[in-house]
């Protein structure tokens, strides 16, 4: 079986959403569902559920496996 690719988003912009995103933290991104629109991500929050937030907000990161080993570990 395929291993799941889960990807990572780095918040680089907060504004009106402080107490949902922390800057420059780490969040996991799912896959988005059929009427998500177009440059929105689906991003698990503090909250610990996913919501639709703009792309702008997140830099999409690429892990080196041995980090994202600790990370899926924590999730």
């Amino acid at each position: 079986m395929a291993r799941r690719q889960i990807t990572y988003a780095l918040c680089i912009d907060n504004n009106d959403y402080e107490a949902a995103l922390e800057l420059r933290k780490l969040y996991q991104i799912v896959p988005p569902e059929k009427n998500d629109p177009a440059g929105w991500l689906r991003v698990i929050d503090e909250s610990g559920e996913d919501y639709l937030y703009s792309g702008v907000r997140f830099a999409i990161i690429t892990l080196p496996r041995e980090v994202e080993k600790v990370v899926e570990a924590t999730l």
